[in-house]
């Protein structure tokens, strides 16, 4: 990259586009908290608690789905609609609306704003960001509306045009910014999309939104320019394997370890049990939808959903997690390892080691929160390890499902909840390079090398 940072006192100062994503969210998270708290997003005009306001603005920003109170019934349209531009923003990404806004109003867009985007979207360079935003703003636009036609065949003969539409709608840039938000509370609080667990319809539309939100930006564009297998990036390849891999393979374990299982999927046909263990596998993948009870998943169904949601979706995407790319960086340096090759390659490439490394300390940064938020779940609130594990593993991942057990915390369960949100949306990587990444280019000290015994 070019020198494009003064001299100052001998050394390039290094911009921060990782404080700018930091400070952009807490400020809409904040702005979006004290709009829910005025009277007018409450059904019943009241006040609502300033914590339950920040914990819907947080989870909607983060596109998480988590809620404390139910979005139907306890906020009135105004509220969802500040919630739902919330999800919006949180799913493209601050710095992508402000270019949008930016695109509108004619503006030109800076180098600094060019490296926010293009750290937004887990970019290295900046050529060409300001195309990709504008394709990525109107390939949105497209799925979103796609989704909104798709679910209003459903939505509309059951509410009614005006209520039908705004239903298809929410729901559409909900999943496809895997948010995991719903408006279906009219019949019971926190019911989801339970009515729809066996409507083939609503499934299928929710899935490939929440799968195409999920793969990523930059996995679609790369699609759309190479259509053959060996012209994809590695990143693609390796993006669209695991996404397979998990969906197929978390499809498959939750089948045979719920088949049987009468408060899930033991009632159901055949083909619906099939379709509800798909669509448990593909909402684990951080989009917070639930068309079966949690509360009543087998344990090692839990387990499986909560690896599936600490992997998550995959780097530049609505989704939050680990990232499909993490795990297999990691899978494939094992792999290495074991045959004592010194290169990490995949498709005739070779992975970098500080990829390697980011990987380590994103998995172990991540684990460490998880593991706090638990056990200050089990202290504060008396709340079951395995439960404690569940939802913490959903807040930092971004995922929102709950096994009933969001809406009963205290407020230091739920302030923890908001901050793993927070964490997991804007990345343990770029929190780390706004709070200690001070200057580029310092002097490079390489100290010598000690044998360390491991294995």
């Amino acid at each position: 990259m070019q020198n494009i940072f003064p001299m100052q006192r001998g050394h390039r100062r290094a911009a921060r586009p990782g404080r700018t994503i930091l400070l952009g969210f807490l400020f809409v998270i904040l702005f979006g908290a004290c709009l829910l708290h005025l009277p007018i997003a409450a059904r019943d005009h009241s006040v609502t608690a300033f914590v339950d306001c920040l914990f819907t603005a947080t989870s909607a920003t983060c596109v998480t789905g988590l809620v404390v109170v139910d979005t139907w019934q306890h906020w009135t349209v105004f509220g969802q609609i500040v919630v739902l531009g919330l999800i919006q923003i949180g799913g493209l990404g601050v710095m992508s609306v402000t270019a949008l806004v930016s695109f509108f109003m004619g503006r030109t867009i800076t180098v600094r704003e060019r490296l926010e985007m293009s750290a937004s979207l887990s970019l290295d360079d900046i050529s060409g960001i300001v195309r990709l935003m504008r394709e990525v703003m109107l390939f949105t636009a497209a799925i979103e509306l796609a989704g909104t036609a798709l679910l209003s065949i459903r939505f509309i003969p059951q509410f009614g045009i005006a209520e039908g539409l705004w239903k298809a709608f929410f729901h559409a840039v909900s999943a496809f910014c895997n948010a995991g938000f719903d408006l279906m509370g009219q019949r019971e609080a926190f019911s989801n999309l339970s009515d729809y667990a066996q409507d083939p319809l609503v499934n299928l539309v929710i899935i490939a939104l929440i799968v195409m939100g999920g793969l990523g930006f930059l996995v679609w564009r790369d699609l759309r320019a190479n259509r053959k297998w060996n012209r994809l990036s590695v990143h693609t390849r390796l993006v669209l394997i695991m996404t397979a891999l998990l969906l197929i393979g978390g499809a498959l374990a939750i089948f045979v370890l719920e088949y049987s299982n009468p408060q899930t999927l033991g009632n159901m046909p055949v083909g619906n049990r099939v379709l509800a263990s798909l669509f448990q596998a593909t909402t684990c993948r951080t989009a917070g939808f639930n068309t079966i009870d949690q509360g009543a998943l087998r344990s090692g169904t839990a387990v499986i959903c909560i690896l599936l949601m600490f992997i998550g979706g995959s780097s530049g995407s609505t989704a939050g997690g680990i990232k499909t790319t993490s795990v297999a960086v990691l899978i494939l340096a094992a792999w290495s390892v074991l045959r004592s090759r010194r290169d990490i390659t995949v498709f005739h490439r070779r992975i970098e080691e500080r990829l390697v490394l980011q990987a380590v300390a994103l998995v172990m940064a991540a684990l460490g929160l998880i593991l706090m938020g638990s056990f200050i779940l089990y202290t504060a609130d008396n709340v079951s390890v395995e439960r404690a594990l569940y939802e913490t593993t959903s807040a930092f991942s971004t995922t929102g499902l709950s096994e009933n057990l969001t809406p009963t915390l205290g407020v230091v369960s739920k302030c923890w909840l908001i901050l793993e949100m927070y964490l997991g949306r804007i990345g343990i990587l770029t929190l780390g390079a706004a709070v200690f990444m001070r200057r580029i280019f310092e002097p490079k000290i390489r100290y010598p090398e000690s044998k360390v015994i491991v294995g």
